[in-house]
């Protein structure tokens, strides 16, 4: 079984996708220490032919806390943040089909942080065809005090995974011998651009899968999810 572990991004780029895909099973973290420059609540989408940031406001808390344990901030607008959704990407080619989604994900009731972005993963698995299975990590039966490459060991022979895929970010992170020691095979995914025409002249990569989304038919998108990548 080959298996991907991944901690919970808020709208994340196509290459989080395509690892989703890539595996029989894919374990996201919520017994993780939640960083304040990562990815979790937060985002790029397209404006007037740039990057820009959109976030999810958190609650004020201690830096030490889990992301299961963060909360959404209690004056976080989820009309505001889909009125900054409708003006960057109302004209887009797939607006209609897509906002209908970006409004469930973003009305949804749960105020926990790991709870709002967890289903916002498992609705765009749905709407991409994606039905690889996520499971919770605290769910999976191993001692969770343990940190960084000794946790993913434990969770991949706990699982029965004969192979570990990360995406290539994580090629500091762990090391081959060590996995091949206990039975599993190291991977890494390597995303490969695929520009597509957004509004402007000039492409601007590896945004949100909700700027793919806007601007790409389903089936291009599942091309990508299945082929746009390499393994190294």
């Amino acid at each position: 079984m080959i298996l991907a572990i991944n901690q919970p991004y808020f709208l994340p780029y196509i290459g989080y996708f395509q690892l989703i895909a890539a595996v029989d099973e894919f374990i996201v973290y919520d017994n993780l220490k939640y960083t304040k420059k990562g990815w979790i609540n937060r985002n790029r989408l397209l404006r007037n032919g740039e990057a820009v940031t959109f976030s999810l406001p958190l609650k004020s808390a201690p830096d030490h806390l889990d992301i299961g344990v963060r909360e959404l901030a209690a004056d976080f607008s989820a009309s505001a943040l889909l009125n900054q959704i409708k003006g960057a990407y109302a004209k887009a080619p797939h607006y209609d089909a897509v906002m209908p989604l970006i409004v469930d994900i973003i009305n949804h009731a749960d105020r926990n942080l790991f709870g709002f972005v967890h289903h916002s993963l498992v609705k765009v698995c749905a709407y991409l065809e994606v039905k690889t299975p996520i499971v919770i990590s605290s769910n999976v039966p191993i001692d969770h005090s343990l940190k960084s490459e000794s946790k993913v060991l434990a969770v991949c022979e706990a699982r029965g995974a004969d192979t570990y895929l990360n995406a290539i970010g994580g090629t500091e992170l762990y090391n081959r011998d060590n996995f091949a020691n206990r039975g599993i095979e190291l991977k890494f995914l390597k995303s490969q651009s695929m520009p597509y025409q957004q509004f402007g002249a000039n492409f601007v990569p590896w945004l949100s899968i909700l700027d793919v989304m806007m601007f790409c038919p389903l089936e291009t998108i599942q091309k990508q999810l299945a082929t746009g990548y390499e393994f190294v």
